[in-house]
């Protein structure tokens, strides 16, 4: 097996300068950088992982926390955020969300050392939050936030509650159904908090009935969708907090024979890619940005792991501007 030793000779340099190239390039003039990475590439060399993060104290590695894998938009950004890290020279351990017991997935984290956290798992008042603060590493929210001061990147959900609702109200909807998440996480409760500063705007009195919160589960929301569409005074739209919500509340209604936007409008959140398929075309409101939260929040992440962050004091807290997409499962009474 060929060593950094005989990368040195072959090089003509000491042990020292391969050993500054793997860990200090930036230590190393260009010509002998160059000249050892020849060498290496000569040799075959594939320097020890191990011992480099032994000498780096890094792993190479970041976690990631994800929201629940039915929902697209998580499809996404995990996709975005693999795929990133990987440009950047980190492996991404995924996990997911499981609602009924998200302790044990942050357990299974923080049983292992890595360099940095990303998650949109976090809900408003986690009290997972003061472990991941005591970690001493850089950790980012996407899509989601903690009550206490840190970095995130998230829409402006209030914005695109208001957003959404205006836009069934300019098509004269007034009986509208808010379909949502837990409001314990941020993206729920802002989206549902823009949808009531929108009604209140209009002189639409707010009706409990109207407002539907679930586990957004696929089971969840069929049931709860067979409830509002069982009314004897149905509502003539329904804005589903997310995009996932809103495709399932489309196939439940088209399963029992109702024509969208003829009988019903429905508008989502998220603008995931799925959205825009031919078979949907799910009127929605987004970022008004052509990367997704998971890909802005990793940048920002491995900037900070790298130690780039540190020339802004303060956090990275983004709440990107939001913007409608109108499409055809939306319709004018």
């Amino acid at each position: 097996m060929v060593s950094s030793k005989d990368v040195a000779s072959y090089a003509g340099v000491s042990q020292t300068t391969v050993s500054r190239v793997l860990n200090s390039p930036d230590k190393v003039n260009k010509e002998t950088y160059e000249k050892v990475l020849a060498a290496m590439k000569e040799l075959n060399y594939r320097p020890n992982s191990i011992a480099q993060s032994l000498v780096n104290k890094k792993t190479g590695s970041i976690a990631l926390l994800s929201g629940p894998l039915h929902n697209p938009f998580f499809v996404e950004t995990t996709t975005s955020i693999v795929n990133y890290a990987k440009e950047s020279g980190f492996n991404v351990n995924v996990h997911f969300e499981n609602l009924g017991d998200n302790m044990s997935v942050y357990q299974d984290v923080l049983s292992h050392r890595v360099d940095g956290i990303i998650l949109s798992s976090v809900l408003y008042d986690d009290p997972i939050y003061d472990q991941l603060k005591n970690l001493d590493i850089p950790f980012i929210m996407f899509n989601r936030k903690h009550k206490e001061p840190g970095h995130f990147v998230e829409m402006d959900n209030v914005q695109a509650g208001r957003i959404a609702t205006d836009h069934l109200i300019n098509l004269n909807h007034r009986e509208i159904v808010w379909v949502g998440g837990p409001t314990n996480m941020t993206t729920f409760s802002g989206r549902l908090e823009g949808f009531k500063q929108s009604l209140i705007a209009n002189s639409i009195a707010e009706d409990p009935r109207n407002i539907i919160i679930t586990d957004t589960s696929k089971q969840s929301i069929f049931e709860v969708i067979e409830s509002v569409m069982s009314r004897k005074e149905r509502p003539t739209a329904i804005f589903a907090a997310t995009d996932s919500i809103a495709i399932y509340i489309m196939d439940f209604l088209q399963q029992k024979g109702y024509r969208i936007p003829d009988d019903i409008s429905i508008i989502g959140i998220d603008n995931v890619e799925l959205s825009r398929h031919h078979s949907f075309q799910l009127s929605t409101v987004g970022i008004i940005n052509n990367k997704n939260l998971g890909r802005i929040a990793i940048e920002n992440l491995v900037n900070l792991i790298d130690g780039e962050g540190n020339n802004n004091p303060g956090f990275v807290q983004k709440t990107l501007e939001t913007k409608l997409f109108s499409r055809i499962t939306t319709k004018k009474l």
